[in-house]
């Protein structure tokens, strides 16, 4: 079963708004739906490009790839941003494009009234980053501390970092790019050898044409002498 994760991840009261306008978007419901039309045991194929939107709903998303009984093998093609690297962690068998990205950042939100209404959004928002982390905990294994401290710089990874720290399992086509590091690695002396040697031939051939010219020069004065007695 093929689910595709693209567009902002939204709630399910919201999904039927970007069907009407035919835009890309993925819900709870949309990804359980397709889910539920598995076979028992089926495997399912994620395809990610996303950057991101509701946490609770990436979070739901992600509880369901964790929890079915089939294999999840998962690719992040484009991206893989805010809830939708929450949702990528929960694919067991995760891989990614050489050319894609992975984000991670602190969940943001609005808020207002009195002091004590925002100390409550202050921590609501630093209990969502915690519930985060663990996500990322469970897939990569850094301790939770490193994750949000990377969380709060608003990390950027790219292929090779995501796999060097554990957010996916492997990068895709990787086998490619071993095959032409074998081909260049074959033996070819690098270019600035190469021009190197070119230089000091060109100068070495230079050097015994003029040899070669002086050489004919005292030839001819001998003949000449030898004519004139």
């Amino acid at each position: 079963m093929k689910i595709e994760i693209k567009g902002p991840i939204i709630s399910d009261s919201q999904q039927w708004i970007y069907d009407w306008f035919d835009m890309p978007a993925t819900s709870p419901k949309k990804v359980n739906d397709l889910i539920s039309q598995a076979l028992p045991g089926e495997d399912l194929e994620v395809i990610i490009n996303s950057g991101g939107g509701s946490v609770f709903a990436g979070s739901e998303i992600f509880t369901s790839f964790r929890d079915h009984k089939g294999n999840v093998k998962g690719k992040i093609v484009g991206l893989a941003a805010s809830a939708a690297s929450v949702i990528a962690m929960g694919i067991k068998d995760l891989s990614i494009s050489p050319t894609a990205q992975i984000m991670i950042h602190r969940a943001s939100t609005y808020g207002e009234g009195n002091a004590e209404d925002m100390q409550k959004t202050i921590d609501m928002l630093n209990g969502i980053d915690k519930s985060i982390a663990n996500a990322y905990i469970l897939k990569t294994g850094i301790d939770k501390n490193t994750l949000l401290n990377m969380m709060s710089k608003e990390t950027w990874l790219d292929a090779e970092s995501a796999k060097e720290l554990g957010f996916v399992n492997s990068i895709m086509f990787e086998e490619e790019f071993q095959a032409v590091a074998s081909i260049n690695n074959n033996g070819m002396l690098p270019d600035n050898i190469i021009n190197k040697l070119m230089d000091e031939f060109k100068n070495t051939m230079e050097f015994k044409k003029n040899q070669n010219i002086n050489n004919d020069l005292e030839l001819a004065k001998a003949k000449l002498k030898i004519t004139m007695l």
